[in-house]
């Protein structure tokens, strides 16, 4: 992630995406449909976290930022306690309350792995192993980044189907949750080949 400007103004983007049908606190205008007002304010409190997760996220790969350590360590702390933890929790609840059983596997299977995955980058941390620290951000935050992704497959997966009869708008709602699963599972993929590309040795010694 040597130039994280782009993934921050998708982060940007994507955020004030997610988060306009809920500015107003409307169960009416919510994209899912809640049963009670105790089920939309979970759901509300999971997007807005998850966008305080989205753009805090790519600050923490610019190196103007890590460079300052108290303001990265800032900045690290907020994105797991006001993003990461808050979003993991009630992203559970969320997906039970789908009725879809691959929505529940995936996005509770997802839920776990964000919090595992940030509580090894925080302890990577505090053992000063920064380069594992490094890692498992990119990993952390490649989950945090499900929400763009599976947001991008379901329009792929619709565009699939042209050449075998036609795109079918109806067929969305059973495409979200395929591109809800697949999404973090891409992600994950892209992450760890960022990691090992980082890990090759910069020069070579000449005999």
């Amino acid at each position: 992630m040597r130039k994280p400007w782009w993934l921050l103004v998708v982060a940007i983007g994507f955020g004030l995406v997610l988060t306009y049908p809920y500015l107003g606190l409307n169960p009416g205008g919510s994209r899912i449909e809640m049963r009670d007002n105790l089920r939309y304010a979970v759901l509300v409190a999971h997007i807005f976290t998850a966008a305080v997760a989205l753009v805090l996220g790519p600050l923490q790969f610019m190196p103007a930022v890590r460079a300052r350590r108290r303001l990265h360590r800032t900045l690290g702390r907020s994105y797991l306690l006001a993003g990461v933890l808050p979003s993991a929790v009630a992203a559970i609840p969320v997906a039970v309350w789908s009725g879809r059983l691959l929505t529940q596997i995936g996005l509770i299977t997802a839920a776990v792995l964000w919090l595992v995955t940030g509580a090894l980058a925080y302890r990577a941390a505090r053992r000063r192993d920064f380069a594992a620290h490094r890692a498992w951000m990119m990993r952390n935050y490649a989950l945090t980044f499900l929400a763009v992704t599976s947001r991008v497959l379901v329009p792929v997966f619709l565009l699939a189907q042209a050449p075998f009869g036609g795109v079918d708008p109806a067929s969305v709602p059973s495409l979200i949750p395929l591109g809800q699963t697949l999404g973090w599972i891409v992600d994950l993929i892209v992450a760890e080949v960022l990691i090992r590309r980082n890990r090759r040795p910069v020069s070579r010694s000449v005999a």
